[in-house]
């Protein structure tokens, strides 16, 4: 005998079950009554907070079948209070559960402004703290051999820098060539901002445009690409989708790990 099923409805005509996902920060989600798109920023008391690719903000119910991921319909719901530790760090590395942070090293790694160090943080956070790196920001490295003077780089406090579009016959290499202080090093990637570091797939772009010369670079994609010309709004979405190393470009993955190698030798 066929055991009872108190749901009259239609077997064919039932809703499939969904995954259930834990609403981990950073986690882009669309929900589908208003198709509005964002990285999870916060979940508490039954609802999630979205922060789009803008800047803006909305609040949801954790609904059954209330969002999409990756096209998909899935239910979200609260991560749990202690989440296991991943195995691996963002960057690949093996991750060390429980390890506290080094004191901080004397030498340093440069790079040249915030967007630069907040994506290092974001992908090699947890290597540069247990080795006791510390990041810092240049604002540009027109200076950058004074800067070298004034931090007097030496054999246990190595200098790093990372510059942008450091390709042949550019100022930047121009610069980069008039550092030789043997204790530090100077390295750099082909692109013209460190927003071209992540690939474009990553932030659902089929390429990073051209911007031509004379405009602002940041403004001439937020307006190539549609997206209000906020360029600190457009950050914050590029770095939303940043998860891992597999974000970047190799370009850009040698050369940090050449970096921290570099400041961290005996």
């Amino acid at each position: 005998m066929r055991a009872y099923d108190p749901d009259l409805t239609p077997s064919w005509k039932r809703s499939a079950p969904v995954p259930e996902v834990p609403a981990d920060p950073d986690l882009v989600v669309e929900e589908v009554s208003t198709g509005f798109c964002g990285a999870v920023i916060g979940c508490e008391a039954g609802m999630v907070t979205l922060e789009d690719r803008f800047g803006k903000h909305r609040v949801f119910p954790l609904e059954p079948r209330g969002f999409l991921l990756e096209g998909r319909p899935v239910t979200l719901v609260r991560p749990p209070a202690g989440p296991a530790r991943p195995s691996r760090t963002a960057s690949g590395s093996i991750a060390v559960p429980g390890a506290r942070a080094r004191v901080a090293r004397a030498g340093r790694i440069y790079v040249e402004g915030r967007h630069d160090a907040e994506l290092v943080e974001r992908v090699w956070g947890d290597d540069l703290r247990i080795e006791g790196v510390v990041v810092e920001y240049l604002e540009g490295v027109d200076d950058l051999p004074a800067v070298v003077r004034d931090f007097g780089p030496g054999p246990d406090a190595r200098l790093g820098v990372l510059v942008d579009h450091l390709v042949p016959g550019s100022k930047e290499s121009r610069i980069a060539a008039s550092v030789t202080d043997e204790h530090t090093l100077v390295v750099g990637h082909p692109y013209i901002d460190i927003w071209e570091a992540v690939k474009p797939a990553s932030v659902d772009i089929p390429a990073w445009p051209s911007v031509p010369r004379g405009q602002d670079w940041k403004t001439g994609v937020c307006r190539a690409l549609g997206w209000p010309e906020n360029t600190g709004a457009a950050w914050r979405h590029i770095l939303s989708r940043v998860h891992s190393y597999k974000d970047l470009e190799p370009e850009l993955l040698g050369r940090v790990e050449e970096l921290i190698d570099f400041v961290t030798a005996p």
